[in-house]
C-alpha cells in the first residue's frame, strides 16, 4: 500500500510539474536559444558557425587588417570595449545588445565591401545579413508598450550611437574589424544559448 501512494505522489508531481512548466507559471531555461515570446526566433543554429564560413571570415579579417595598416586612423573612445560582456545583460536584452552591434558592423563592412574590398567581403557579408535578419526576429519592438532600455543595454545602446555620430570611419572600421571574432564567436554564441549563457 506504501508502495502505490508513493507512485501516486511521484505521478502528480509530474503532472503538476508539466502543467507549471507548459503554462509558464515555473521559468524553464530556453535551451534552443529562443527568446521567450518572439515568434520565429530561431538562434540555436548560430551556436557556432561553419568551417567554412569562419574560414571566409578569418580571410576578411585579415584583408581588413592589413588595408587598415595602409591607412590613417584613430579612435576617441572604443565603441567595443573589451570590459563589456553581454552575460552582464539580462536575456531579453542580449539579442537587442548583439542586434545593435551587428548593424553597426554590417553599415561598417557595407561601406568598406563597396569601396575595395568586395570579393573578400562577400561571403561573410551574407552570412551577417543572415544573422541580423534571424536575430531581428528575436527583438522585441520598440514600442511603448514593450521594455524600455535601461542601466547597462541603455549605455551599451547609447556607445554605439554616439560612436557613428562621432568618430571617423578610419576607426569605426578598425573597431569592427578587431570586434569581429568576438561577436561572431562569444556575443552570437552567447544570445544563441539562451538561459544557459552565464
Amino acid at each position: 500500500m506504501k508502495l502505490d501512494s508513493a507512485v501516486g505522489c511521484t505521478l502528480v508531481l509530474l503532472l503538476l510539474t508539466t502543467v507549471l512548466s507548459r503554462t509558464g507559471a515555473v521559468p524553464v531555461p530556453t535551451a534552443l536559444g529562443t527568446v521567450p515570446g518572439a515568434r520565429g526566433c530561431h538562434l540555436a543554429q548560430f551556436k557556432s558557425l561553419s568551417p567554412q564560413e569562419m574560414k571566409a571570415f578569418r580571410r576578411a579579417k585579415d584583408a581588413l587588417e592589413e588595408w587598415l595598416l595602409l591607412k590613417t586612423w584613430s579612435c576617441g573612445s572604443r565603441p567595443f570595449p573589451r570590459a563589456r560582456d553581454l552575460r552582464q545583460l539580462q536575456v531579453w536584452e542580449r539579442p537587442v545588445a548583439l542586434e545593435a552591434e551587428l548593424a553597426l558592423t554590417l553599415k561598417v563592412l557595407e561601406t568598406v565591401a563597396d569601396s575595395t574590398l568586395g570579393d573578400v567581403l562577400d561571403q561573410p557579408l551574407l552570412t551577417l545579413r543572415h544573422i541580423h535578419a534571424e536575430l531581428q526576429a528575436c527583438v522585441p519592438a520598440q514600442s511603448t508598450a514593450g521594455p524600455r532600455p535601461r542601466g547597462a543595454l541603455r549605455s551599451w545602446l547609447h556607445r554605439l550611437q554616439e560612436a557613428q555620430k562621432k568618430e571617423s570611419q578610419g576607426c569605426l572600421e578598425a573597431s569592427v574589424t578587431f570586434n569581429l571574432f568576438r561577436l561572431l564567436t562569444r556575443d552570437l554564441q552567447c544570445v544563441a544559448s539562451g538561459d544557459l549563457c552565464v
